[in-house]
């Protein structure tokens, strides 16, 4: 099931006269995957429109070196 699929199998009930929507848990965590997987996509597309505009530079584009962050990981 995708995130889609997800949107559309939510189910209404009123309580107290405020409707609410319920998910499937299951299928609320693969909601929140989908949206964290269309976030990841925007941002590598971000990052790659930032290199073509610095013509494939990467130092220009402000991306750092792998070799000079790994020693700074915990």
């Amino acid at each position: 099931m995708n995130g889609l699929d997800v949107l559309q199998s939510v189910q209404y009930i009123t309580v107290k006269g405020k409707r609410l929507a319920v998910v499937d848990l299951d299928d609320w965590e693969t909601l929140l995957e989908w949206l964290e997987t269309v976030e990841d996509v925007q941002v590598a597309r971000d990052a790659l429109d930032q290199l073509r505009q610095a013509g494939g530079n990467r130092e220009r584009a402000g991306w750092l070196k792998w070799d000079d962050l790994k020693e700074n990981l915990p």
